[in-house]
């Protein structure tokens, strides 16, 4: 019998083990053409202005990748299917934690349902131009690394 060892980078390994007393956030880092999709909190009003990547609370009984299939219906409208995992997590406050994914649109175009007032969609060279949750900035700049070239945009960033 050999006991295998647990990797920490390995990102499977984190959904396969969660605390039970922690609650895991999924968030999709969206794509299309090239840019990522921002959504503008509307509440709390502790968040409210600030940007970040749409998602929610993992519910019991679903896997991560259902959660945010779930959460991008409910909050934004739309189909979306998981890709990735974007290695990480942070914690967003006590006894919570972020996990993102890369999504992919399938069908319906976004649009602010819950808890969110504005959605953007930001090239590469506008990820600063928000003002993300703080939360949320190192997820972003794991998303950027993945964000594909915009087809019409020929610049190198």
């Amino acid at each position: 019998m050999t006991e295998r060892a647990t990797d920490p980078a390995d990102p499977t390994e984190h959904h396969r083990a969660t605390d039970p007393g922690v609650v895991v956030v999924v968030a999709g880092a969206v794509y299309d053409r090239g840019r990522l999709l921002a959504a503008r909190r509307s509440a709390p009003a502790e968040l409210a202005g600030r940007w970040e990547l749409p998602g929610g609370k993992l519910e019991p009984g679903e896997s991560p990748e259902e959660a945010l299939v779930r959460e991008l219906r409910e909050e934004l409208g739309v189909e979306a299917e998981p890709g990735e995992r974007i290695p990480g997590e942070w914690p967003l406050k006590p006894g919570y934690v972020l996990r993102v994914w890369t999504a992919r649109l399938l069908s319906g175009v976004p649009r602010p349902l819950e808890d969110h007032d504005e959605l953007r969609w930001l090239s590469r060279r506008e990820l600063d131009s928000v003002d993300w949750l703080d939360q949320d900035r190192p997820a972003v700049a794991e998303a950027a690394l993945r964000l594909p070239q915009a087809p019409a945009d020929g610049a190198h960033d």
